[in-house]
């Protein structure tokens, strides 16, 4: 255990000072009875403009300042944030947290990791922009995303709005080990979600583009994000239902994120200890086509996931997960490969006031070489899908069954819109059954996919 009095001498990191404060809690900690300790200290500016046919409809401007505090007594803890930074609120804070952490049963595998397995190193991942925008400027930008989607069709008729939002902090994480690290990092988003409607019928269709950029300077413009709304809104119009059948089935950019986002819940290690997956026990098993390649990387410059440590001051690592179909690695953090006997992989993730968890960083399929267009092309008949309703899914046994709207393929071209229909299969067989991966993966999030096609899955219609 370290000494108070290096606690004390841990460093500032950033022009607040909260480095120092941070060791100033851990050292009251350990004076109070704590046998370990962690500290996270969030500071934070959001701001948010959404327009609805050209006018503000709703700001949002804040301020977020929050300190979590983690102690250990033996095998006993406890977990408490608060945004009062005073001396007397911060002393309040580490007295109440102790006593709670010596009320609770014991957990024989609790505890901060290795000491010797903190982060050492500080890369810079290229996460922060310190452009500041004027409230003007992010207002404009919402309603030239907008205008730019009335714009392009005269069958966009009205709006569900559009919304720039920015935000940027800075994260200090320290432990009763002397570790101490911080990161800052930023995001600017712009959404666009236009109506449109079919003349003659009335009959009214919504859809929605949007992009998330860690730099400004980075976003596309908000007149090409409105067009792309407005295209993707305008071709849903005159969909219809089709009978039921089997047939192969493509997955656009977005709903093959959702279909990966399956596979990162299912090999996440809260999921797996609790055996609550179809993947428990596949650790080198084949579980997908050759054509799988999955990485999450929480070292990539730029990545909306990335950071330098994890929730627990532990390296971010590129991880294997998938390698051409073979499941290689599970996603943990310190607590649940305690469970599986296994070591982190650097994926706790954590929010203030909260114990860690499973997240994350960069999870994406690795693309392959050919485009949406040649994959469509590959399809006598089939459904493309571009959005995804509802949660059919079971985690354990890999059901899976979800209400859907896209295109029908005929002859290798999209001919018509569809609605009201469900796909279904299993897990198990869709990874396995995947039969193209396209050359398009953009990153909008922290789960990404570029098109997938699947040699064959029910399609439910009339």
């Amino acid at each position: 255990m370290i000494q108070k009095k290096q606690l004390g001498r841990v460093p500032a990191v950033n022009g607040d000072g909260y480095a120092q404060l941070a060791a100033d809690v851990l050292a009251r900690a350990m004076a109070c009875g704590a046998t370990e300790a962690d500290i996270v200290v969030a500071d934070g500016h959001t701001f948010s403009a959404q327009v609805r046919v050209g006018a503000v409809d709703r700001l949002t401007k804040a301020r977020e300042k929050r300190l979590g505090l983690r102690v250990f007594v033996g095998k006993r803890s406890a977990t408490t944030s608060t945004s009062d930074f005073s001396r007397g609120s911060l002393d309040r804070l580490v007295s109440e947290t102790c006593t709670l952490a010596q009320a609770v049963v014991e957990d024989q595998v609790s505890g901060l990791p290795e000491a010797s397995r903190m982060a050492t190193d500080r890369p810079d991942l290229d996460l922060y922009d310190g452009t500041i925008l004027d409230t003007e400027t992010q207002i404009e930008w919402a309603k030239r995303g907008e205008s730019a989607a009335f714009a392009t069709d005269p069958r966009v008729t009205n709006s569900e709005g559009a919304e720039f939002d920015s935000s940027s902090g800075t994260v200090v994480l320290a432990n009763s080990h002397g570790f101490v690290g911080s990161y800052k990092s930023s995001s600017y988003s712009l959404s666009v979600s236009p109506i449109a409607t079919e003349p003659g019928t009335g009959a009214m269709q919504r859809d929605a583009w949007y992009e998330v950029q860690r730099k400004f300077a980075r976003l596309t413009s908000a007149e090409s994000i409105g067009r792309e709304a407005a295209r993707r809104t305008v071709r849903r119009l005159g969909a219809r239902k089709i009978a039921t059948k089997r047939v192969p089935v493509i997955f656009d950019q977005e709903t093959a994120g959702s279909l990966l986002a399956n596979l990162c819940s299912a090999v996440s290690g809260y999921s797996l200890y609790k055996r609550a997956s179809f993947l428990l026990d596949q650790l080198g098993q084949s579980i997908g086509s050759d054509l799988t390649t999955v990485y999450d990387d929480g070292r990539m410059e730029g990545g909306l996931g990335s950071r330098p440590f994890d929730g627990e001051g532990l390296p971010t690592r590129k991880n294997t997960v998938v390698e051409r179909g073979v499941l290689k690695s599970y996603l943990l953090d310190t607590y649940s490969g305690k469970k599986l006997g296994l070591a982190s992989t650097g994926n706790a993730s954590r929010s203030v006031g909260e114990s860690p968890s499973v997240g994350p960083t960069n999870f994406y399929l690795v693309p392959g070489s050919k485009t949406a267009e040649e994959i469509i092309g590959s399809v006598k008949e089939g459904l493309y899908v571009t959005e995804l309703i509802g949660f059919g899914i079971n985690m354990v046994t890999g059901d899976y069954s979800r209400g859907a709207c896209g295109f029908w393929i005929e002859n290798g071209e999209l001919t018509h819109p569809v609605e009201e229909i469900t796909i279904a299969g299993n897990l198990k067989q869709i990874f396995k059954a995947i039969e193209s991966v396209g050359s398009d993966l953009v990153f909008r999030g922290r789960i990404t996919s570029p098109t997938v096609k699947i040699a064959e899955m029910m399609v439910a219609g009339n």
